[in-house]
């Protein structure tokens, strides 16, 4: 299960991400929680604005996002994404700290932030390859989703107690400092022990190669469809959770971070359960996503906090599991010389398509409740597991049979 940790470069990688993830989910609870209790009356459709800008930008700069995962030097780009979005933390806190934050200041540094994290984020996803190789490389994608989630589960907890002792300024400016770490992470890495891989040639029009790669491989495209509806109406775990605690509950910071780090419990023992594989399957693709649908239909009429917070273990279990073979599935079915390119293309999917669901489901939560949000998250995934149904039916030669009882 941590067989990639045993390689020097992976296990230095790991270390300085998980102390940068932890400071970057302190600072995504604190920024929800600033927008939704500070800066507007409970607002949870300007949570939704701001989550639109801060992963617009997967989609607006997708053209050159997989150029530069693909031809650039992976290493040399995330030394300059993670120096950026540091600063854009650091600057943001100073404003928060200093009390002169705005909510329109939010909406820019979101933007910015998103922006940089556009070209990050395939990097970050494709350099992980360079560290363990092909053999390795699921087993490491699912150990990242391990790390990634845990410090969902830790992140929120100190986010909490940050802002109900100091504000979520200082949460803005701890996560800046942690950056440090991932940034001596790339640095202290054996340059010559990483495996190289072929470059593309630098023609015109790549992300259409790429593009055309996608539509010409049936498993993708329904993987993609599967991605893209999970991801713009079921992942917006933020609106789901801050509604429900905020306007059902009555809760306070500390407890909504305890609820978040509930449901990063589920998503980290649901990455571990990936790990397990040494190759995605198709089918855990589609167990995901029917459970993921189901665990959203029992929370949306859970009447009490400790209910809630059981069901957010499964939710969280599954969503993991999803987005965790999704992403080895893809790149391990994807040729070397296309994965920068196919996997912005995941991540313009599965974070692009937030600027259209998430202020959606903040507007349902807004006007009809967060428990019909949930609902709205339910629906992507069932919808999602009919995908998979049908990709099954037409490629892969299942029957679907309906008993019928015989007449004599």
């Amino acid at each position: 299960m941590f067989r990639s940790l045993s390689g020097y470069n992976y296990r230095i990688w790991a270390a300085g991400a998980i102390v940068s993830n932890v400071g970057t989910w302190i600072q995504r609870t604190a920024q929800d929680w600033l927008v939704l209790t500070r800066l507007t009356a409970h607002s949870a459709t300007a949570v939704g604005v701001v989550m639109g800008l801060q992963f617009g930008p997967q989609l607006l700069l997708l053209p050159l996002t997989g150029f530069a995962a693909d031809h650039l030097d992976r290493r040399k780009l995330l030394f300059a994404t993670q120096a950026a979005m540091g600063a854009l933390a650091l600057v943001l806190g100073l404003l928060t700290v200093a009390g002169l934050v705005e909510l329109w200041h939010v909406y820019v540094f979101a933007f910015l932030l998103g922006c940089v994290a556009a070209f990050d984020a395939p990097a970050r996803q494709t350099f992980v390859w360079e560290l363990v190789g092909e053999e390795d490389l699921s087993n490491a994608v699912a150990l990242n989703s391990t790390s990634f989630n845990a410090a969902r589960m830790i992140g929120p907890a100190i986010a909490g107690v940050l802002i109900a002792g100091v504000g979520s300024g200082w949460a803005f400016l701890l996560n800046a400092v942690s950056f440090a770490a991932v940034l001596a992470s790339l640095g202290m890495l054996r340059v010559a022990e990483l495996h190289t891989r072929c470059m593309p040639e630098r023609a015109r029009g790549g992300i259409a190669e790429g593009f055309r790669y996608v539509w010409n491989r049936p498993d993708l495209k329904a993987v993609l469809v599967m991605l893209f509806l999970i991801g713009t109406f079921g992942l917006n775990f933020q609106i789901f959770i801050l509604t429900m605690s905020v306007t059902v509950f009555h809760v306070g910071a500390d407890r909504y971070g305890l609820l978040t780090s509930i449901m990063a419990l589920g998503s980290v023992a649901g990455a571990l359960f990936a790990a397990r594989y040494s190759r995605p399957r198709m089918s855990l693709l589609f167990a995901g996503a029917a459970v993921f649908g189901l665990g959203l239909v029992v929370a949306a009429v859970l009447p009490d906090y400790a209910l809630f917070g059981a069901a957010l273990l499964v939710i969280g279990a599954a969503a993991q599991i999803f987005s965790t073979t999704t992403n080895g599935f893809v790149q391990l079915s994807t040729e070397p010389v296309m994965r920068g390119r196919v996997m912005a293309i995941l991540l313009a999917i599965a974070l692009g398509g937030t600027p259209l669901g998430a202020p959606i489901v903040g507007w349902v939560a807004d006007t009809l409740g967060p428990r019909w949000a949930l609902g709205v998250g339910a629906a992507s995934g069932f919808a999602a597991a009919m995908v998979g149904v049908r990709y099954f039916t037409k490629h892969r030669g299942l029957r679907l049979r309906i008993w019928r009882p015989r007449r004599r």
